[in-house]
């Protein structure tokens, strides 16, 4: 499912206008980066749960050449799907 068929569907089960269900899906996914680019923790029970991890600095390997590489630090998020999401895929 891609954005719009996103924006299309939620419109559908929540009777919003396809206008307003795409303002509500720009306002989760900016309020979900600026939480993250802040390195709060993003939780929704049962649903998902975002957590900014850190990553250290580490040699890595080039596969084809052999040669070492130095991979930067950086922090990247760690996404945990919760026990109703599981629950309903099976």
């Amino acid at each position: 499912m891609n954005k719009s068929e996103l924006i299309d569907e939620m419109s559908r089960c929540a009777g919003f206008t396809k206008v307003d269900a795409k303002k509500a899906v720009d306002a989760f996914v900016e309020v979900t980066t600026n939480a993250l680019k802040k390195e709060q923790n993003l939780v929704i029970p049962g649903f998902v749960n975002l957590k900014v991890i850190h990553r250290p600095a580490m040699d890595r390997r080039n596969v084809r050449t052999g040669a070492t590489v130095k991979a930067p630090a950086k922090n990247v998020v760690k996404i945990k799907a919760g026990k109703t999401l599981l629950d309903a895929m099976n």
